[in-house]
């Protein structure tokens, strides 16, 4: 039977989440490899590491057995590092000072699993939690397809319909587990949505109206886009396909930081015949290694 983690253990561990983890993205990714449920880290995410830690250390706490058994698969990781977590972490030496201190607490009061002996047990456990997350996805998947057809077949009005879009894309990311923002005003534009990938940052536009975009329309988003970091880059997601001459337009005239995806693409996402992660992987290879800013995913089995 597990148990609660002494306090000193505890505050150790609350130590290391703030100091040996510079970016958040990295705290969130090694807390989710050790079991912590994505949900419970996304309730804490606007909260300082330190706090992000205290938090989830309690919650953890209320799961009785289950929770205690993660936090020491988070003390037995954290301990078996070979360097620091998050290499972009700015004081690297206070890092691993708390990393050491960590370790010698957890192994003293012997809370450190026997790497060997847990192998077998863990890699099942891993697994299966695989297993549950993409039936999970597939369900949640099968739900928005639903809802994507109903939209289709309903007679909403246009502006409605739209933000239906808006709000079916920020699940399905959610679902992919990829950091997205839903839609938002800044003091002088509407943008409708914000991902992260790939180290990227991706302004969203989404579009179901009755035709399709037009030039000024692209053009109008890649000025949102260009008018933000340089890293920031823009996805145009448009029901409605779009014209080649005006894809051909948009290429030509400038420097290209944005893709764009139709209703067609949706579909196979929805349909589950590739998944949002590698629909987006192949996008942006097309685009960088071809300058092909519309790349149609039906096409995705003609590539070398």
């Amino acid at each position: 039977m597990e148990t609660r983690l002494p306090f000193e253990v505890r505050e150790a561990l609350i130590q290391a989440f703030g100091k040996a983890f510079w970016l958040k993205d990295a705290l969130r990714s090694f807390l989710l490899s050790t079991g912590v449920p994505r949900e419970l880290y996304d309730r804490y995410s606007s909260e300082a590491k330190f706090k992000i830690g205290r938090h989830i250390l309690s919650e953890l706490d209320a799961m009785g057995d289950e929770g205690w058994s993660i936090q020491r698969r988070i003390v037995t990781d954290l301990s078996n590092l070979r360097g620091l977590p998050d290499q972009s972490v700015e004081d690297k030496k206070s890092a691993k000072e708390t990393l050491d201190y960590l370790k010698l607490l957890a192994t003293a009061q012997k809370l450190v699993t026997d790497e060997e002996k847990s192998g077998a047990q863990q890699k099942a456990q891993d697994a299966q939690r695989r297993q549950a997350a993409l039936a999970e996805r597939a369900q949640k998947t099968e739900e928005l397809r639903r809802s994507f057809y109903a939209m289709v077949q309903s007679r909403d009005d246009p502006q409605d319909r739209g933000y239906g879009l808006e709000e079916l894309l920020a699940d399905l990311f959610d679902i992919h587990e990829i950091p997205y923002r839903r839609p938002y005003r800044t003091s002088s534009e509407q943008i409708d949505g914000h991902f992260k990938f790939e180290d990227f940052d991706y302004l969203v536009e989404a579009r179901w109206r009755s035709g399709p975009p037009t030039a000024p329309d692209l053009t109008a988003f890649k000025a949102k886009v260009d008018k933000k970091f340089q890293s920031t880059r823009g996805l145009f997601f448009s029901i409605i396909p779009f014209r080649p001459d005006v894809l051909a337009y948009v290429t030509q005239s400038a420097t290209s930081n944005i893709l764009v995806m139709d209703g067609q693409d949706l579909i196979l996402i929805l349909e589950g015949q590739i998944s949002l992660t590698d629909a987006l992987e192949l996008k942006i290879r097309k685009a960088a290694q071809e300058g092909i800013i519309y790349f149609p995913l039906s096409q995705r089995f003609s590539t070398s």
